[in-house]
């Protein structure tokens, strides 16, 4: 057990800014789902990352054609609770409240070209071996550094503005920051803090599967290089995991994308002169 609720020198607060744990998820209890829709639902997930296109339809074929017994009406619960939206081309894990306010994506024909010009956000669903966890990133669209990220139970806002609040007290401000339109992200607990910060607001068209495509590759690589490979079974060893992930992703790992550089040498400026 990561955190010691009877630990008198450290508040459950600091224990959970330490572990980059959202708090709420420590109080709140989801109805569990079956067994069976859990191995369902790490199905579908890792096909759904190969193939973003599947709707609820093809899934459910997929499905049957592998043996698992299903229909399209617990398929469509099953994706809509792991926030994969059948009806778009991307796994839109936060689902849009329209009662928010939306803004346009304002990134078409930007070139980005420094540090902090550009941020971006999502929530992808992380299986574990008895359930599931939201993983929310902020990334810096130049270097591809992931700036902060939060793991959680339940798909609330505090946990997305819990990793807004890390990254611009760690690393300033961009000039725009890009969202898909999902309810975590326009709401006005989310939005305030960036209009205090008089950062412009992006949001990706709905249905647009690439507005948000370099977030959308730092999930494959998360599931493909950890997550499918570690099997992780509680948050807590998700944690641990993703932890040292995100280490070697920013600081070890050489991008090809980025012509073989480390994201966080460029976040820096720290550029590495090729042989």
């Amino acid at each position: 057990m990561l955190l010691d609720k009877d630990k008198e020198e450290m508040s459950m607060r600091n224990q959970c800014n330490l572990l980059a744990i959202n708090r709420s998820g420590l109080y709140y209890h989801a109805a569990p789902e079956s067994a069976y829709n859990i191995e369902l639902m790490n199905i579908i997930d890792e096909e759904f990352t190969k193939h973003p296109f599947m709707g609820v339809r093809g899934m459910t074929a997929y499905l049957r054609d592998t043996g698992k017994r299903c229909g399209p009406k617990r398929v469509r619960r099953l994706m809509r609770k792991m926030g994969l939206m059948p009806i778009y081309p991307k796994p839109n894990t936060s689902r849009p409240n329209k009662h928010h306010a939306t803004y346009p994506y304002l990134l078409t024909d930007v070139t980005v070209e420094r540090p902090n010009q550009v941020w971006s956000t999502d929530i992808t669903y992380i299986r574990l071996k008895h359930g599931f966890a939201y993983l929310v990133a902020i990334m810096d669209w130049h270097s591809r550094s992931v700036l902060s990220w939060r793991l959680s139970n339940t798909m609330d806002v505090s946990f997305c503005c819990e990793a807004l609040d890390e990254a611009l007290a760690k690393y300033g401000t961009p000039e725009i920051f890009n969202s898909d339109q999902g309810a975590q992200f326009t709401s006005e607990a989310f939005i305030n803090r960036l209009t205090a910060q008089q950062i412009s607001i992006s949001m990706d068209g709905r249905g647009r599967a690439f507005d948000n495509i370099f977030i959308e590759r730092l999930w494959r690589s998360v599931k493909y290089q950890n997550v499918y490979i570690k099997g992780y079974e509680t948050m807590q060893e998700a944690q641990e995991g993703l932890t040292e992930y995100f280490d070697y992703y920013n600081h070890g790992r050489l991008h090809q994308s980025l012509e073989n550089q480390r994201p966080w040498d460029i976040y820096e400026g720290k550029m590495r002169v090729a042989a």
